[in-house]
């Protein structure tokens, strides 16, 4: 039977080791045209982005809608594959695996997706929807799997009778829940959470998020977490990543992030942000013009097109992800 006891194994001032480290990652999907469909084009859905994840930590990924960060999620679940660039994960390189070497890469990084309502089949109960990784998988069958699908509808806050209904029976909330005990039924290093609170009510988004971060103390999860909120990513990251047309623009912790947030896009998400606690409110960042198309997107640096600092440099180079404080990243030529 899988054990969901507490499996930490690391302390406060330990430095954590590398789960996943990405290199130059890029999806893009072709634009076909004309009587033979020849490819005419690329969506550049995704540029040429790196980053690392220690084991047990949360990076939060932000950004627009249609800044890529949902296909980087997709990618690194290996759900999708990647145009180039290389994804490690615990030493292994994981790019281009296929057959039963992918498989066991889904045992270790699963994924919750955003809509509670799609993601479950409404012809399955929820024991077959838990309980078919485990039988796909050869780790539990009968009376073993029935005891195990109990073990995880409890450890996400459901009952274990729950196991004979059906999704329509449940609350989005529950749905989610129901979610993310699929996901930990393999016993995964790595959960890809993809806007997983969005679809659902504010009174019910701080349970499900509250949940993912009791989850991660005692299993000792990592999380990519992907929103649009940066209130959410406060909540729960450790780290943020904020992606802007495909390329990730600022990787900082979270205090210094939230603190001293340096590229313009960044501070421009963050002057949006409600913050009901803060004595005097951020001077609103208003950004003009639309966002570029990812099938044409402008030379030098993605942003300069709507930056209010923008430079001629800006429009001829792109910048580099660079390290300007220890442990902070900025893609930006003012820094």
């Amino acid at each position: 039977m899988i054990s969901f006891e507490s499996t930490k194994k690391h302390q406060r001032g330990i430095k954590l080791s590398s789960l996943l480290k990405v290199n130059k990652l890029k999806k893009y999907f072709p634009i076909t045209g004309g009587l033979f469909k020849r490819t005419i084009g690329h969506v550049k859905a995704v540029e040429e982005i790196s980053f690392t994840i220690d084991k047990g930590e949360t990076l939060g990924i932000v950004g627009e809608s249609g800044c890529g960060k949902s296909t980087t999620g997709r990618m690194i679940a290996r759900v999708m594959d990647p145009t180039e660039g290389n994804i490690i994960f615990d030493g292994q390189d994981v790019t281009n695996l296929r057959g039963k070497r992918l498989r066991r890469y889904h045992q270790d990084v699963q994924m919750v997706f955003q809509d509670p309502y799609a993601s479950l089949n409404p012809r399955m109960s929820i024991q077959n929807i838990i309980g078919e990784p485990l039988e796909v998988n050869n780790i539990a069958r009968g009376n073993e799997l029935i005891e195990t699908v109990n073990e995880l509808l409890e450890t996400v806050g459901l009952q274990p009778e729950d196991r004979q209904k059906y999704p329509h029976e449940f609350s989005g909330g529950q749905r989610q829940r129901i979610g993310v005990a699929r996901a930990l039924a393999l016993n995964p290093k790595l959960i890809v959470a993809d806007e997983v609170v969005s679809a659902l009510d504010v009174s019910v988004q701080s349970q499900i998020l509250n949940l993912l971060t009791d989850l991660k103390e005692e299993l000792s999860l990592a999380y990519i977490f992907i929103s649009h909120d940066l209130s959410v990513i406060r909540h729960i990251s450790d780290r943020v990543a904020v992606m802007y047309l495909g390329h990730l623009v600022e990787i900082a912790d979270k205090k210094r992030f939230f603190e001293n947030t340096l590229h313009p896009y960044s501070q421009a998400l963050l002057s949006a942000a409600p913050e009901p606690t803060r004595k005097r409110k951020r001077e609103r960042i208003v950004l003009e013009g639309e966002v570029p198309s990812p099938a044409n997107p402008p030379t030098g640096c993605p942003f300069h097109t709507r930056c209010p600092f923008v430079m001629d440099i800006c429009k001829e180079v792109k910048p580099k992800l660079q390290e300007q404080k220890e442990g902070h990243l900025v893609a930006c030529h003012l820094h």
